[in-house]
């Protein structure tokens, strides 16, 4: 061959793979360059997307619901009249308004599903305008009602897709147009069978092949075939193949998640030319549910271990990039979970991709929470958002519950008879239709919704799916600990082949409070292990449930919660920012068995106050039989753990102290290493502030100035303590403080109160707080918030320090308003070694909430 026709081809062959290349499917991102306003503002900020306007969620119960705008000026330099051009949405919260250069081109409602829309005919060369009007308050769309917060804003990623004008059809509810179903599975053999949806925009009829090819991890082709396919303009087929088998697949697990990749690809007849092609990463598994027997997977029992999980970080909010969900998996499968319940809602493509990579069993959901509304709409779109739920996430082999009711009787109105037949109705009605829908869309997982503790869901008839979660709280929110237990042995009884999993369990924690005698709802880190330690063996312990899913994985925001930390919920067994708390150790220790697991379960505390002959009680969380513990440096003590826990008494010794603690599993050792602050009670004498946290059996320290309040107690002759009063606490929010939980505890009814200290001249401050009008009630506290209201009128009292009346009348609601925090310093002359604090009611009650000592 001569140079000339050595040129030619070789330009023939460049022309042929540059057309190739630009034949076929192009995706990015239009996420930067966007602009926001509220929708009554007339100015525009600048932004980039993922975006929330929510996030004053973070500040107040108020937070805005109601409509916004974004506008994107979308550079189109050239428009090929050969390709379609595409917009999809990851999600946007609530309903999404789309508009391209001034013509309405689609909506859509449901804030956690995609939508993908094909905006060819509207888009020109030059800049394009986008425009999306959200609103995140439409009564329509679930939710309404949950115990999360619904942050407006296009949250998820946008994409502009471009596709040949024959393409797979990505406007099925925004999916990918193929779906991928293994079928006939075993440790010997498996197949899939293939849905394909391929579009032909083309003015002309085609001619093409579908090429289906299944590659394993290392690219070795284990599967393929070829079908001829013909469509006429503007035809949308569905076509259906059923792969050859697969020799001795290798089966997806958690311990090896592993998966193959299926490549769909769209060739022309004519030329040979791939047209379009999508990538497909798909997995081998069988699973069941058996009722008594629990859930098993590939034919091996696995109890489900794992937590529920939102997406919420701040400051971002439900903003998350990729990187962020992907660490929450992490995070997850390090714990030793291999199960998560994707709460309450359709989550991001990044968090199933990463739950198929990482082996995590899923639950994921649509958001019907605590009710179903007579709404116009609200069932169609229940119906809309289950179906985009199924079909957006069809291909994910970690998905094997698809969920779609949570708690839907907990605002039930029992109270009117009437509209109480008409809510059953409503919820049976649309409860079946889901079912239907469900397994009509996909019967090769389990069905399954979440049930409060109320035996109304059974006698109502609402135990229609594969699976029922029961999400329970004894122990926390009302009776004890034990009531889980006699709970789920009479369901068990009662109902002995149904298929159950702890749906939701969990209790809050708050790192600024501590008890060495925890008891439900007080917030101490000691309250929440000593629930979890007792909730966790019996889940594990009985095969009749399949698993639990902890609630929640991380504190995260509610802005409608109050408590001891105001717009949080703090179940979590990490903080918001992702460090773990010391009790997500202990189920580590329970989960873990193939590395030696060993916690010193101090970095709740910021220091230990004691005095003395005290003594320091510290955890040690291990999976290994038994735990030496050392303190700098010298051997203390060797013990064998109990329930992955061993519990040591240290001396008291004023001064950091570094602890280290070992254990071996396997052969295999782990040491921890941990320091200890220790600080020795306040010497009011040498001028030390003595705070006391007045009505509570829990320290407090302030993470504003790091004082420690010392847990109350009745008074002890050279100590300190009441003389009288009812102790009591409340779950309202406290304004003028970010020390809330020290005006949620109070003492009431008191009127005396004595510290002992040698004379002089001090400072006294008393902190009170009037709640006898209480805030907003929430139905998530399960009737725990019925205390909130005293029996009194308003605090009205004398109080009288050291013989000196330094209030005659004394009225804390008119100094600031009921709920608010009020301090008072006095400065009084000690002349009996005693500091007395002397309280007459005037109308009501007294109350105390708090009490500094400083000598002056």
């Amino acid at each position: 061959m001569n140079t000339i026709s050595g040129l030619k081809v070789f330009a023939c062959f460049l022309i042929l793979s540059v057309l190739s290349v630009a034949a076929r499917r192009t995706v990015e991102s239009i996420n930067d360059g966007w602009s926001f306003r509220y929708i009554d503002d007339t100015e525009w900020t600048s932004v980039a997307v993922p975006h929330t306007y929510n996030d004053d969620a973070y500040r107040t119960m108020n937070y805005y619901k109601g409509k916004a705008q974004y506008h994107l000026k979308l550079p189109m330099p050239e428009i090929d009249k050969s390709r379609r051009y595409f917009i999809k949405f990851d999600a946007v919260n609530k309903a999404a308004d789309l508009s391209v250069n001034g013509i309405p081109v689609a909506d859509h409602a449901g804030g956690y599903s995609a939508f993908c829309h094909d905006i060819s005919q509207y888009i020109k060369e030059g800049d394009n305008d986008i425009y999306v009007t959200v609103d995140n308050s439409r009564i329509d769309i679930p939710p309404l009602s949950a115990d999360f917060t619904f942050m407006g804003g296009i949250y998820r990623d946008v994409w502009l897709i471009s596709t040949p004008l024959k393409h797979f059809d990505m406007c099925d509810n925004a999916s990918s147009g193929v779906y991928v179903t293994p079928t006939n599975v075993s440790e010997h053999s498996a197949s899939l069978k293939i849905k394909s949806r391929i579009k032909n925009d083309d003015a002309t009829a085609a001619g093409m092949k579908l090429v289906l090819t299944l590659n394993d991890k290392s690219g070795r082709k284990v599967s393929s075939r070829t079908q001829n396919v013909k469509l006429a303009p503007g035809e949308t087929s569905e076509i259906e193949t059923d792969m050859p088998e697969v020799r001795n697949p290798i089966l997806w697990s958690p311990e090896q998640p592993y998966l193959y990749m299926l490549s769909a690809e769209i060739i022309d007849s004519k030329t040979g030319e791939m047209i379009d092609r999508t990538t497909i990463p798909t997995g081998f598994r069988w699973f069941s549910f058996y009722g008594s027997e629990g859930f098993k997977l590939n034919g091996r029992h696995y109890k489900l271990r794992g937590v529920n999980r939102h997406q919420d970080l701040y400051p971002v909010g439900v903003a998350l990039s990729d990187e962020a969900h992907r660490r929450d998996i992490s995070l997850l499968k390090d714990l030793g979970c291999n199960f998560v319940r994707l709460a309450h809602y359709q989550q991001d493509d990044a968090i199933l991709d990463e739950c198929d990579r990482l082996g995590m069993i899923v639950w994921e959901e649509i958001p019907i929470v605590n009710m179903v509304p007579d709404a116009n709409g609200f069932g169609d779109n229940c119906e809309k958002n289950l179906v985009e739920l199924i079909r957006q996430h069809y291909n994910h082999p970690s998905i094997m519950l698809w969920g779609f009711m949570n708690e839907v009787l907990l605002r039930a109105p029992l109270g009117d008879a009437k509209e109480w037949k008409a809510a059953q109705k409503r919820i049976l009605d649309l409860a079946h239709r889901l079912e239907n829908k469900l397994k009509e869309e996909d019967v090769n997982r389990a069905s399954v919704m979440a049930f409060h503790e109320s035996d109304l869901y059974n006698s109502l008839g609402l135990d229609i799916t594969d699976v029922q979660g029961w999400n329970l709280y004894q122990g926390w929110y009302g009776g004890d600990l034990n009531g889980f237990d006699r709970f789920l042995d009479t369901q068990h009884s009662q109902y002995p082949d149904r298929s159950l999993i702890i749906s939701e369990w969990g209790a809050g924690s708050d790192r600024r409070l501590h008890s060495k005698s925890p008891v439900p709802f007080d917030f101490s880190i000691e309250y929440q292990q000593k629930y979890i330690e007792h909730y966790l063996p019996y889940i594990e312990r009985n095969d009749f449930i399949s698993g639990g899913a902890y609630w929640n994985f991380i504190d995260f925001n509610v802005a409608e919660r109050q408590e001891s930390m105001p717009r949080v919920n703090n179940k979590g067994l990490f903080y918001n920012d992702r460090k773990p708390k010391d009790v997500a150790y202990y189920l580590k220790s329970m989960w873990r068995r193939d590395i030696p697991v060993v916690h010193i379960a101090v970095r709740d505390r910021d220091r230990f106050v004691g005095e003395g002959t005290d003594t320091i009680k510290v955890k040690v969380y291990s999976n290994c039989p038994d735990i030496k513990l050392y303190a700098d440096g010298q051997f203390l003590a060797d013990k064998p753990t109990d329930n992955c826990f061993a519990i040591f008494d240290i001396p008291f010794r004023e001064g950091d102290m570094a602890l280290s603690a070992g254990g071996v599993l396997d052969g295999v050792a782990k040491i921890d290493y941990a320091i200890i602050s220790c600080e020795s009670v306040p010497d009011v004498a040498s001028g030390e502030s003595l705070a006391i946290n007045v009505g509570s059996d829990c320290e407090f320290t302030s993470s504003v100035d790091g004082l420690t309040w010392l847990a109350d107690h009745p008074y002890r002759e050279g100590k300190w303590g009441y003389l009288n009063g009812k102790k009591r606490s409340v779950t309202s929010e406290i304004f003028n403080t970010h020390d809330t939980p020290l005006y949620q505890s109070m003492l009431e009814g008191v009127t005396g109160y004595c510290i002992d200290a040698p004379g002089g001249r001090y400072e006294v401050e008393l902190l009170v707080t009037d709640t006898g009008r209480p805030g907003s009630s929430s139905p998530y506290l399960l009737g725990r918030d019925s205390d909130d209201k005293s029996d009194s009128n308003s605090i009205r009292m004398s109080i009288n320090i050291c013989g000196q009346d330094v209030e005659s009348e004394f009225v804390p609601s008119q100094t600031s308003g009921y709920q608010h925090a009020v301090r008072k310093k006095y400065i009084v002359d000690n002349t009996e070694g005693k500091i007395d604090i002397s309280l007459v009611p005037l109308s009501g009650k007294t109350a105390l909430s708090g009490i500094v000592v400083r000598k002056i």
